[in-house]
């Protein structure tokens, strides 16, 4: 399978492009009027999830706007454990939260792979993307961590240090382990089942990764993700399906991130790539950086930024752009338009 634009592929393989590829985390998002419009329709965040076309609708929403160089489906982290039937709901400007959180030895024990049925309208919504997209770009897919999933399954909601889950890591790690343990069983799934439906690449969010100690992040975080990369369908369909691994404050373990499997590593705006890309040592891509409240200043601010970020990689491929986390929803549309635009206009003299 090919595309007509094949940057972004091409990039997280390390070989040569035009111009360094750009697509923003959270770019279907609530900073567009339009994805504001689609939410009320739905009447719910988990609705606009779980209905295939809304999801699709809302994908492709800054395609419109934006010459990105790669979609991400519509979706959630948390809908493995929705599907565990952990009741899921979103309080009114509270986030996520479950109903049934699982702490016990018995909640915990309790807990199987789902049956991927439950989870088709994550399935349906890439096949609808990918028909709109005609080949024109490549289409994300996604999961969270199992640590970082098992962050809210334990705590049943979000919550600064999430200290639950470390009481249970200090106190009962063995247990702790066979709740990793089933989440990278399910995540693996999960991911090949989207594969298997078209996207073209996968990333996984391992959003609180970043507050373990080294020999945790290593026992608890890394050492499942490496069992999910492993178990990935990484050549599928004639394809080669490239894995990004996005450790939100995981600036200390760039090198053993680059010895996990993934082809890329999405780096957070706490250290700059001219360091990570000499950690990385040439074993994988990287993806990132700004800072996501660089996109609420002047337009001058942004497009200094930029050429910024793209001085610190350097010249030659293997460079993603994009932001350290998600786009925010104060950002003002018209500022994306200058970031995206911007990227392309000035990384050209990085690829000749």
């Amino acid at each position: 399978m090919s595309f007509i634009n094949d940057r972004f592929i091409k990039a997280c393989f390390q070989e040569p492009v035009d111009t360094t590829p750009v697509w923003i985390m959270r770019q279907a998002g609530r900073y567009l009027p339009e994805y504001l419009q689609t939410r009320a329709q739905a009447g719910s965040f988990l609705k606009l999830c779980k209905t295939p076309e809304l999801a699709c609708e809302v994908t492709l929403q800054p395609l419109r706007r934006y010459n990105l160089d790669a979609s991400i489906i519509f979706s959630d982290i948390l809908t493995i454990p929705d599907a565990m039937n952990l009741g899921l709901y979103f309080g009114e400007g509270e986030g996520p939260m479950f109903s049934n959180p699982a702490r016990t030895e018995h909640d915990i024990r309790a807990l199987h792979v789902p049956d991927l049925d439950h989870l088709n309208y994550v399935y349906d919504a890439i096949k609808m993307v990918n028909h709109e997209l005609d080949q024109r770009i490549p289409l994300i897919g996604f999961c969270g961590s199992p640590w970082t999933l098992s962050c809210y399954v334990i705590e049943g909601r979000g919550k600064n240090g999430f200290p639950l889950i470390h009481k249970m890591r200090e106190e009962n790690p063995l247990l702790l382990h066979e709740l990793l343990d089933v989440m990278a069983k399910s995540v693996t799934a999960h991911l090949n089942a989207q594969i298997e439906a078209g996207a073209a690449a996968v990333m996984i969010f391992d959003t609180w990764g970043g507050q373990l100690r080294t020999q945790d992040y290593e026992e608890f975080s890394l050492f499942y993700v490496k069992q999910i990369i492993s178990g990935l369908s990484r050549n599928y369909n004639q394809k080669r399906i490239p894995v990004i691994l996005f450790t939100k404050g995981g600036k200390h373990w760039i090198e053993t991130m680059a010895q996990s499997g993934c082809d890329v590593i999405g780096v957070d705006w706490e250290i700059a790539l001219s360091e990570a890309r000499v950690r990385a040592a040439g074993k994988t891509a990287l993806q990132g950086n700004m800072n996501p409240e660089i996109l609420l200043q002047d337009p001058a601010v942004i497009r200094s930024e930029v050429g910024e970020i793209l001085a610190s990689y350097g010249q030659g491929s293997g460079h993603i752009f994009n932001l350290g986390h998600g786009i925010t929803k104060d950002v003002p549309p018209e500022h994306v338009a200058v970031l995206v635009d911007t990227v392309h206009e000035l990384s050209q003299a990085y690829h000749r």
